[in-house]
């Protein structure tokens, strides 16, 4: 298998190292990360400058853009076949529930998605066992490699922050949802300027059985296959109404 991976904490990340060490004993990798840290980047593209391509001394390739700027430039430029995969990560932090709209970990899975190949955004529920995470990323790798499918998957998967032997096992999920955002946080630049710091992201709310967040609290790794259409077909009816039009 020959696997693209990206990220969105940088080309520096222990998250990005890890995978990418574990993910080489079973397939052929190479890494197009951006080359710094773009979390909360989303599914944005650069635009308004080209973009740069350049190898770092490890052997990982950096550019000076977003996750997905990564991806798409990987896919559609700099390489010569087409990935059997794209995963993405590992990012040190939660990626549940409304993260994954914000998140450029599991955007950089998106344009792998987008560009007709099967994807994984892997996160890490902390900062300390990469390890652990690495493996349930191999462990799907391998099944991924075992048994494909005929249309692409973009799957996000969580990890708990345990060694890897007090893992509870593989749970598929669905996308909780947190509670809004704390208020941003107003500060003084040392200039005497006024500046705010976006604020922490909501507690979970819709936890329960079957969510991301609930699959965490067992102790076990979520694993939530996603869509991109984000057209609510339940209220299409009621703005036709909304509009006062009977629209075929």
């Amino acid at each position: 298998m020959r696997i693209l991976i990206s990220n969105d904490d940088g080309y520096f990340a222990p998250g990005l190292a890890c995978l990418a060490q574990h993910l080489a004993k079973i397939a052929e990798v190479v890494v197009v990360a951006p080359e710094q840290d773009r979390s909360g980047a989303s599914n944005s593209l650069t635009l308004d400058r080209p973009l740069k391509l350049r190898k770092a001394a490890s052997g990982y390739y950096y550019v000076n853009g977003t996750p997905t700027d990564c991806v798409h430039l990987a896919v559609t430029g700099m390489l010569d076949y087409q990935p059997d995969m794209v995963v993405s990560g590992i990012n040190a932090g939660a990626n549940m529930g409304d993260d994954t709209i914000y998140s450029g970990t599991v955007a950089a899975a998106t344009e792998g998605f987008l560009l007709g190949i099967p994807s994984i955004a892997v996160s890490l529920v902390g900062t300390v066992h990469f390890e652990t995470a690495a493996r349930v990323a191999s462990d799907l790798v391998l099944r991924f490699g075992a048994q494909a499918h005929q249309s692409p998957w973009l799957l996000n998967v969580n990890v708990p922050d345990v060694p890897y032997d007090q893992l509870q096992g593989i749970e598929v999920t669905r996308l909780g949802k947190r509670h809004k955002a704390e208020p941003v946080i107003k500060a003084q630049s040392p200039s005497g300027e006024t500046v705010y710091w976006v604020g922490p992201a909501g507690r979970a709310q819709d936890a329960g059985e079957g969510t991301d967040f609930n699959a965490l609290n067992l102790k076990r790794a979520s694993l939530t296959p996603l869509q991109i259409d984000l057209t609510q077909y339940s209220q299409i009816d009621a703005v036709r109404n909304w509009l006062g039009q009977d629209l075929a």
